[in-house]
């Protein structure tokens, strides 16, 4: 499972587009930046979550 390793960083690229995506659409009173910046927030959460589940496994993988 070599690709588990760069999924965290699949959801640290979609953060940054969708908070640039955010700041593109601020001045636009018909866009909704709100749901970009809600969008970018739970995929950055996710590549911290991502990120310290994958340390976590390879601690276990290491003990045993």
């Amino acid at each position: 499972m070599s690709y588990m390793k760069y999924t965290p960083y699949l959801y640290l690229i979609f953060s940054l587009y969708f908070f640039y995506d955010s700041i593109e659409k601020w001045n636009d009173p018909q866009a909704t930046p709100i749901l970009s910046l809600l969008i970018g927030t739970v995929a950055l959460f996710m590549f911290f979550f991502r990120m310290h589940f994958a340390k976590k496994m390879a601690n276990r993988k290491n003990n045993s």
